[in-house]
């Protein structure tokens, strides 16, 4: 009697260890930026080429679309974090840069993405980023220092249609009278995204949301030495916040 008892109470673990394994599931996420201008898409061929019109009527082309996020992490149902590589260097015309594997699976299951655009202030350290700085990202100390944010440059029509230049540069904002910094950086959380196997995110950017609500942008006004412009950087990035960045395509 004991040994079928025995028998009968290990074949139950073993069945019950079994059911456990098969419920817990790890899945690899891949990150996939993709850029637009309000609806359209914009890929490296377009760089140059491609005319777009913003809000404020401005014809502009793009010859240069970069850009940094950091802190990525994905949040569960429960609450718990996990955290994954510290930054991600967008460059629409390095295709190879648009996607991004995290460094870690995670359990089945529903998340929230975060993620940081730019570094905030205690990232945000002159000099730290080797392969930033041979990609010509940093900050001038006169400038505020650290690293830049987004670099957006082209050319635009002024009022008379000539072309000029404009570089829409995000960077933390600097005030030089009064020596003092403002982190202009800011968090973007998505909806929740179910994850049952390994998935791909797309991570879309509408580029003209840079220059429109809550700041209608008129390139005629403010083109050039952004990053010298405390104002403007507030500016920037209170656009920024406003719908810039949203969850695309998950596929899986």
């Amino acid at each position: 009697m004991k040994y079928f008892l025995t028998l009968f109470f290990s074949v139950l673990f073993f069945s019950c260890s079994s059911d456990n394994d098969e419920s817990i599931k790890e899945v690899s996420v891949k990150l996939k930026f993709s850029q637009n201008w309000d609806g359209t898409i914009i890929e490296k061929s377009d760089l140059e080429n491609t005319e777009f019109t913003n809000k404020t009527g401005s014809k502009l082309t793009i010859s240069r679309l970069r850009y940094l996020i950091s802190r990525i992490s994905l949040v569960n149902g429960a609450g718990d974090t996990t955290k994954f590589d510290s930054y991600k260097l967008i460059d629409v015309s390095k295709p190879d840069s648009l996607t991004h594997s995290l460094s870690k699976k995670i359990s089945e299951g529903s998340y929230k993405l975060l993620f940081t655009f730019g570094f905030n202030n205690s990232d945000n350290q002159s000099g730290t980023y080797p392969d930033l700085n041979s990609a010509d990202w940093n900050v001038p100390d006169m400038m505020g220092g650290g690293y830049h944010y987004m670099q957006l440059d082209g050319k635009y029509k002024d009022t008379l249609g000539v072309e000029n230049p404009y570089n829409f540069h995000a960077v933390r904002a600097y005030d030089k009278e009064k020596d003092s910094i403002l982190d202009t950086s800011f968090r973007i959380e998505t909806s929740s995204i179910l994850l049952k196997n390994n998935a791909t995110v797309e991570i879309k950017m509408n580029v003209a949301g840079w220059f429109k609500s809550p700041n209608d942008w008129d390139l005629n006004e403010k083109s050039v030495d952004l990053m010298m412009d405390f104002e403007a950087q507030k500016e920037i990035s209170e656009n920024g916040k406003s719908g810039v960045f949203s969850l695309g395509n998950i596929s899986q």
